[in-house]
């Protein structure tokens, strides 16, 4: 259950990271927060069994985010690169495996899919989201498929603010 958990924690982050919309993003340290219902139990598990978690995720190369009362925080940095050509850094999509395709964007409004095929995890899914500001971002994620073998179905909202031209301190 736990591999499970750890593929479904990293999968749910991803359209905060993929792709911002015609607002021009402020460059800079932005904190994303995510929440869910498999977040919410994972925020449940005793201090040792989160431990184990994210030692389980190190020795596949990847960070656990901070989680509280059913949230995931992480903080990025968006270079003024990224900001100009309005994209994201991708780094959960190669993470996990996943493809972005059918990629929309109307104004401020972007819509994607995504499909995850490899032996951890399998299934689709469909993200959207809305840059309200150039300093600010809310969306959701939907995924259905395999984690592992074992059938999820899963939702998240996401919420992404600018905290400060410098990233030297950013954290996963």
């Amino acid at each position: 259950m736990r591999r499970t958990t750890l593929l479904i924690l990293l999968l749910t982050p991803i359209p905060s990271q993929l792709l911002a919309a015609e607002t021009a993003m402020r460059p800079g340290l932005w904190e994303v927060t995510t929440t869910s219902n498999i977040l919410n139990y994972a925020s449940q598990m005793s201090p040792e069994q989160q431990q184990q978690l994210k030692d389980l995720a190190n020795e596949y190369g990847f960070e656990v985010p901070e989680i509280q009362n059913g949230a995931a925080k992480s903080s990025t940095c968006i270079t003024p690169e990224q900001a100009a050509q309005k994209l994201l850094p991708n780094t959960f999509q190669n993470q996990v495996g996943c493809t972005v395709n059918n990629i929309q964007r109307d104004g401020n409004h972007y819509r994607m899919n995504y499909t995850c095929d490899n032996p951890q995890l399998k299934g689709y899914g469909v993200a959207e989201g809305t840059f309200t500001t150039p300093e600010t971002f809310n969306g959701k994620t939907q995924f259905q498929g395999t984690a592992q073998g074992i059938q999820v179905n899963e939702e998240a909202e996401m919420r992404g603010k600018w905290v400060n031209s410098s990233c030297e301190t950013a954290t996963p």
